[in-house]
């Protein structure tokens, strides 16, 4: 069989392609020979890698990890999972609704309005009141200057003006005011999991030394020592051995789980062992000799060997490596992906606010539910084992199904995209894609989910604003119209007073700075002090 090289362009349905570790699948397809291990976190946010073998299906943009890949064409060109997932951002995008907003409203009712008391205004003092025609046009002139609308213009425009400069420093990107004017109204927010809620990399949570298992059962069972050899004892290793001879194993691997482990070791200042005859047993781990003795790092080899703690973690979900020397258990090496630090506090504030959180992942049930108990979302909130496609409708259901919702999804990958096109407010963070941020409506660049709350404050001060704009500048044209139709107001006065109307809805419109910056200063001191 001849093998090419050919521009991804022209790849047809049916080609079998060939793919070497740490390149990205070109398309959609099926395996046909090989075994690999395939990062798929863009497309499904799953942030641990799948095992592929024969007959497994790939998806385009995805990336091969450690082994060599053949797989057949199946879909290609704009038939790509990611070309539909771009094609619904683009039908989502489409489908979206201005808001027209209620200075417009007004103005359109107060415009013609004025002009008929201006003209009303003339005839009466002309026609009736029997005044020189000048003072007629001076009258009627009055009405309209002092009834002319910038402040009415001008108190939207202001406020998102100094809004949107204020969210700026605080890490806060608004793409449209109407986001803006739309976040203060959400009710229900759906996180995304990996890389959202979660750090989006894998770290070593816990280390487990077989010596304390064997302890434990002891004291259990004193006659018998469950699923482990009994010249065990004499291999015993402490938690830094067994750091040690896993990250020496794993070094010479690219795994991210091998990575992770190494880097474990580095930052512990862990000196790595002389591995020979070192073998990447794909799917399964990594093996090798170490001071004369054969080691294996990875998938449970015995049953017999599960440790008790270890089994407790895979409850949770999370991902446990096993360490062997000899074919005798050494221990365990516990990795998952991370919560954020602040995510269960701002889950907590939003439900605090009358806001329904829900998690969405593409990571399985077990997983899912670990994190989201973590974070303190509801199991009930949860939609776990979701594709992209999958993401856009539970939004789209979600926003039917619950009267008047107004709904925000913050994510941060390719694969959230249409979500985030599809909600009201869509929220990004910047560590994210740049289709994510693309079609975000918002974007947070400090990688602080406390921010969320922060925007959704400034939205609310920022719509109490705008109506307090809105509110003076109509209650100046509702006292001073009638005083300049009973002509006791003349056109300089009544342009100063124009002007004092607008000034005084800037000068309130840059109080919301202020009041951003205070309640800042509040949060962080109250933060300091707990």
């Amino acid at each position: 069989m001849k093998e090419i090289k050919i521009p991804i362009e022209k790849i047809k349905v049916g080609d079998l392609i060939k793919v070497y570790p740490g390149e990205k699948i070109p398309v959609d397809g099926v395996v046909v020979e090989g075994e690999s291990t395939i990062d798929e976190s863009t497309i499904t946010g799953e942030s641990m890698p799948v095992f592929k073998k024969k007959g497994d299906q790939v998806i385009g943009s995805t990336l091969n990890q450690d082994g060599i890949l053949i797989f057949k064409a199946t879909k290609v060109g704009k038939e790509t999972m990611l070309s539909q997932i771009i094609k619904l951002v683009e039908e989502a995008q489409a489908s979206k609704a201005p808001i027209q907003r209620l200075a417009d409203i007004v103005s359109s009712f107060f415009v013609p309005i004025v002009l008929i008391l201006a003209i009303f205004t003339f005839i009466y003092w002309y026609f009736f009141a029997k005044v020189l025609i000048s003072q007629a046009v001076l009258n009627m002139i009055a009405v309209l200057i002092v009834a002319c609308p910038c402040a009415m213009g001008l108190a939207t425009p202001t406020a998102i003006m100094v809004a949107t400069g204020k969210a700026a420093e605080n890490g806060i990107l608004v793409k449209d005011a109407e986001s803006l004017e739309i976040l203060h109204k959400v009710n229900t927010i759906v996180f995304d999991k990996t890389g959202t809620l979660t750090k989006g990399k894998i770290s070593i949570i816990e280390i487990i030394d077989s010596a304390t298992q064997i302890l434990s059962r002891r004291e259990s069972h004193p006659d018998r020592i469950v699923g482990v050899p009994s010249k065990a004892k004499n291999l015993l290793l402490p938690r830094q051995k067994i750091i040690q001879i896993a990250s020496s194993l794993e070094n010479h691997s690219k795994h991210p789980i091998a990575q992770a482990i190494v880097n474990k070791a580095k930052e512990e200042n862990i000196e790595f062992l002389l591995v020979k005859k070192f073998k990447n047993l794909v799917g399964q781990g990594v093996e090798g000799e170490i001071n004369g003795k054969k080691v294996y790092v990875g998938k449970l080899l015995n049953e017999n060997d599960e440790l008790q703690e270890a089994k407790r973690f895979k409850n949770e979900g999370k991902t446990v490596v096993y360490i062997y020397e000899e074919k005798i258990i050494l221990g365990a090496i516990v990795i998952a992906d991370i919560l954020k630090e602040e995510a269960k506090e701002v889950v907590e504030q939003l439900k605090n606010m009358k806001i329904m959180v829900y998690m969405i992942t593409g990571d399985n049930k077990q997983t899912a539910l670990s994190i989201g108990k973590q974070a303190g979302v509801d199991d009930k909130n949860i939609f776990y084992e979701v594709l992209p496609q999958e993401k856009e409708e539970i939004v789209k259901n979600l926003k039917l199904k619950f009267k008047n919702c107004v709904l925000a999804f913050v994510g941060d990958g390719i694969n959230d995209a249409p979500a985030l096109a599809a909600c009201d407010v869509g929220i990004a963070l910047s560590t994210g894609s740049d289709i994510a941020i693309e079609t975000a409506s918002i974007s947070i660049v400090n990688k602080n989910l406390k921010t969320i709350l922060k925007a959704i404050n400034l939205s609310k001060k920022t719509i109490f604003t705008i109506y307090t704009n809105l509110f003076w500048a109509f209650v100046y044209n509702v006292i001073l119209i009638p005083v300049a139709m009973m002509g006791k107001i003349n056109p300089m006065l009544a342009s100063a007073a124009m002007g004092l109307s607008s000034v005084s809805v800037v000068t309130n419109s840059l109080l919301l700075k202020n009041h951003f910056y205070l309640k800042k200063l509040k949060y962080e001191t109250k933060k300091t002090e707990n």
